[in-house]
């Protein structure tokens, strides 16, 4: 199409892709937009026909070797119109050369294929309300992220993706990233002595509450960091826990915590395939940053 114009997006114009998302049943987290935005604004196209937004898609750099694409979305009018395609080879161009990741709907896993990227494991969403049980950690503690070093939490998340994102974990794990008090969002962190064994964050999402990330160095410490967070929302909140299906423990510790599989992505690169630490990976940050 020569008639659509293709930008980057505002954050304000941006919540309209939000939005979107929640429409395809992406169920967004409350407070996510700023912590996607600021990580790279150039990374967040818009397609535009006479002034309405028709398409997005995010395109977010990491590093100077990587990138994440997401938002992958052409609103239902105007589907099939090329718009979709005009968008896709936008936000590539943005992407360049690099190394480039995605998590893949199984409707447009063949279509990615087809665009050179190559799958690399399976995630399955889990959702429900699940059972609490109190965290037992013997011989550790769990505490919250604003009583630790930053630096040891962005130390810690390093081995988990292979290209620099400090800036997006600090904003979207550490509360005081952003400058600002986010009662919709809390990070716990496991220790050992003063050695870190694991981290994760909770966030409330249009409709109940996501965790993820969830890294940790074992399956005792996963366990633990998982029933802490679920103890900081209401007894009756449905959470869901985005799993590597090649982590079994955390798939066992979904299902035996009553959560059920409701949704699923392929994880795919474009480039060389990286280690994706599945062992200590017991939640996934996001589908759309990676």
């Amino acid at each position: 199409m020569t008639d659509i114009q293709i930008r980057p997006a505002s954050q304000n114009e941006f919540a309209t892709a939000i939005n979107w998302a929640a429409d395809e049943g992406w169920n967004p987290g409350l407070d996510d937009l700023a912590a996607f935005h600021q990580t790279d604004p150039g990374g967040f196209l818009m397609g535009w026909k006479d002034d309405r937004p028709v398409s997005c898609i995010s395109v977010v750099r990491y590093g100077k070797t990587h990138g994440f694409l997401g938002f992958y979305i052409v609103h239902p009018d105007w589907r099939g119109s090329g718009v979709g395609m005009a968008t896709w080879n936008a936000g590539m161009a943005h992407l360049k050369d690099r190394i480039v990741g995605l998590d893949g709907v199984v409707e447009q896993q063949q279509n990615y294929a087809r665009s050179g990227f190559q799958f690399a494991g399976t995630n399955i969403r889990f959702t429900g309300v699940p059972e609490r049980h109190v965290p037992n950690l013997e011989h550790s503690d769990i505490r919250p992220v604003e009583h630790i070093n930053k630096l040891e939490i962005l130390n810690y998340q390093k081995p988990f993706f292979p290209a620099d994102r400090d800036d997006f974990i600090a904003r979207w794990v550490l509360p005081a990233a952003v400058g600002a008090n986010r009662p919709s969002r809390q990070s716990l962190a496991a220790f050992e002595g003063e050695n870190l064994i694991g981290f994760g964050t909770i966030r409330a999402c249009r409709s109940g509450y996501k965790i993820g990330p969830l890294f940790a160095d074992d399956d005792r410490v996963g366990a633990a960091l998982f029933r802490s967070l679920c103890m900081t929302t209401p007894k009756d909140a449905e959470i869901s826990l985005d799993v590597p299906e090649g982590n079994q423990a955390a798939m066992d510790l979904a299902r035996s915590s009553g959560l059920q599989p409701v949704f699923q992505t392929a994880r795919m690169w474009k480039g060389d395939k990286p280690d994706p630490q599945t062992h200590r990976t017991f939640g996934l940050a996001s589908f759309e940053l990676g």
